[in-house]
């Protein structure tokens, strides 16, 4: 069908928490209104926060916890509960017209401890400012705009976590701006940052793999290649219609020579283009969210076929309110029905001795029920049924899978 942590950054991280919770009895909750103009490139500010007084630092986060249960080709292994992650924002206005965010994760308890974002950024005019530190890489929408309260499903779209590198940052240095007319708002970002390397064809996934460069954590401290990754994305907002993005990146991912040793034969590439795009259906409130990405990637023609050298995915999700009203408490309490779309080919092309299609792609339909009684909280109900297919076009594998699952900021 083609369709680790050791035992002092532990105590660190508990520490830190407690503090957060101490601290936070004489907070304030600040939440930004900035619908008219936000657009996805200003997710990782575009956050609820606390603000503290005589405390010049801003503190949130949010939290993803949920059941699952799935069963492939008919076996299963029994239902699991997962503590995904436990995300913690801390900003800054430094002074004017600097400032400074950053993101630190803490994945299934604290098997992993990432910093996805910590950068300054230095405003010089709308249309101009500069961003420097470990920056979140603009490609799509999805990586930038990643808080699990905004979503309906408790998975993340395939296409942004299998094929592209979930949250996938590094560190580099760019600029951004925005320009508005009327409604409509024009954004740009561009940025050249630490790229990638050769485990995204030399991984335990045995295919070509971009989300395998992420356990690279030497990224942020070296660049492999040795030539920086180019980033860039451009975006369009109408408030009334939605925003539609198109984003690029790409640079080389090997080395041609290490300690004066020739090791490859050239530079090779690796290139992404992607489109993404939100919008809301005013007359009946369905809001529509997308994201579509190809790849191209130059593998040695000493690999096997197995490593594609084409990619391409996309995510689609629908999202129907069916019920706003007050239930106890909750002024605006929403229901949602909502439905999404994933496939992923990890292998585009023919097989050269017998010009058949190969295969390695996955499909999946996720309905899903949530209830939110505030919008920054969700309690989601997910139904995911997938197919995969092996290199060789055998019959897909079939997995069902329930989710019940919590996300809130905090």
């Amino acid at each position: 069908m083609k369709i680790s942590m050791y035992m002092s950054p532990k105590i660190c991280a508990v520490l830190f928490m407690v503090h957060i919770c101490v601290s936070t009895i004489s907070a304030q909750i600040k939440y930004k209104d900035s619908t008219k103009t936000s657009m996805n490139m200003d997710a990782v500010y575009d956050r609820p926060f606390l603000t503290f007084d005589k405390f010049p630092v801003n503190l949130g986060g949010y939290l993803e916890a949920n059941s699952i249960y799935s069963i492939e080709d008919g076996l299963s292994e029994g239902l699991s509960f997962q503590a995904r992650r436990l995300t913690l924002f801390v900003s800054a206005s430094i002074s004017k017209r600097i400032k400074f965010l950053t993101e630190l994760e803490f994945e299934n308890g604290t098997e992993e401890i990432a910093i996805e974002f910590a950068s300054m950024d230095i405003a010089l005019h709308p249309l101009l400012n500069l961003r420097g530190g470990i920056v979140l890489n603009p490609i799509g929408s999805f990586n930038q705009n990643h808080d699990g309260p905004k979503w309906e499903f408790v998975e993340r779209p395939d296409v942004s976590t299998n094929l592209l590198p979930a949250t996938f940052s590094n560190a580099g240095f760019g600029i951004y701006g925005k320009a508005y007319k009327g409604d409509w708002t024009l954004g740009y970002e561009a940025y050249l940052t630490n790229g990638f390397d050769t485990s995204i064809i030399n991984n335990e996934e045995e295919r070509t793999f971009l989300a395998a460069v992420k356990e690279n954590s030497a990224r942020f401290e070296d660049n492999f290649s040795g030539s920086p990754l180019l980033n860039g994305k451009l975006a369009i907002k109408h408030r009334k219609i939605g925003e539609l993005g198109i984003s690029y990146m790409g640079g080389a991912y090997n080395r041609k020579e290490i300690d004066g040793l020739q090791v490859d034969t050239g530079s090779r590439r690796v290139d992404v283009l992607a489109l993404d795009l939100n919008t809301t259906i005013n007359k009946t409130g369905t809001g529509l969210i997308g994201e579509m990405a190809y790849i191209w990637v130059d593998v040695p023609d000493t690999f096997t076929q197995q490593f594609g050298n084409q990619q391409a995915g996309f995510f689609v999700d629908i999202i129907q309110p069916v019920l706003k009203t007050k239930i106890l408490d909750w002024e605006e309490a929403i229901l949602n029905l909502s439905l999404r779309t994933d496939y992923v080919d990890y292998n585009i092309g023919k097989f050269a001795q017998t010009n058949t299609d190969i295969g390695d792609d996955l499909f999946a339909l996720t309905p899903a029920l949530s209830f939110r009684p505030s919008p920054q909280t969700v309690l989601r109900i997910n139904y995911r049924y997938q197919w995969q297919q092996d290199i060789l076009n055998n019959p897909a594998s079939r997995t069902a899978t329930w989710y019940f699952g919590i996300s809130t900021y905090f």
